[in-house]
């Protein structure tokens, strides 16, 4: 993702992020092009401002400190999406919005297919509900990231990806259609 951040802030300055994911990915420990650490590199780049970003069912340890605005897999999952959709719309405010959905955001259960799955995650109808709440945001560049055909033997995380994805496309096309 972080090609894709740096190149949408060159048009459009300092962006938020909504992050749906198993894992913040703002790990230092790692490269500048690993896949865990994009997002400790975007905002000391000025890409990305934490502060107006969410992070959306993170199960597993993160720095605090950092800024973000988490939101872990047992709130996403306990609260209403109405509730849930608020809160993301209030936090981000009108910065131009970068979107990026990681499959293992969904538990396994929905998306076996990726290398790093990580139980007690979305279930599928609750991440299309969230996604398509966020249609008043300027939305202005999304990834959907981490889909692994090798692990995914019946192709249920295939099709949940390309969901995902075309609810994504949904977004900007209503968006262009305004």
């Amino acid at each position: 993702a972080l090609p894709s951040i740096r190149a949408h802030a060159k048009h459009f300055g300092k962006m938020a992020l909504i992050q749906f994911d198993a894992h913040t990915d703002t790990y230092s420990n790692g490269s500048e092009f690993d896949h865990g650490t994009m997002f400790y590199h975007a905002p000391k780049e000025g890409l990305i401002d934490p502060n107006h970003s969410v992070q959306i069912g993170i199960r597993t340890e993160y720095d605090a400190s950092l800024g973000f605005n988490v939101i872990d897999a047992a709130k996403a999952n306990d609260t209403p999406v109405e509730q849930l959709v608020a809160e993301i719309i209030e936090t981000v405010g009108d910065l131009p919005v970068y979107l990026s959905f990681d499959i293992d955001c969904l538990d396994p259960a929905y998306a076996p297919g990726t290398g790093t799955p990580v139980i007690g995650g979305l279930n599928s109808d609750r991440a299309l509900k969230l996604l398509r709440g966020l249609a008043p945001l300027n939305i202005v560049g999304m990834d959907l990231v981490e889909v692994s055909p090798p692990f995914d033997q019946s192709e249920i995380t295939a099709l949940a990806g390309a969901t995902i994805a075309l609810e994504m496309l949904h977004l900007q096309a209503a968006k262009l259609g305004k």
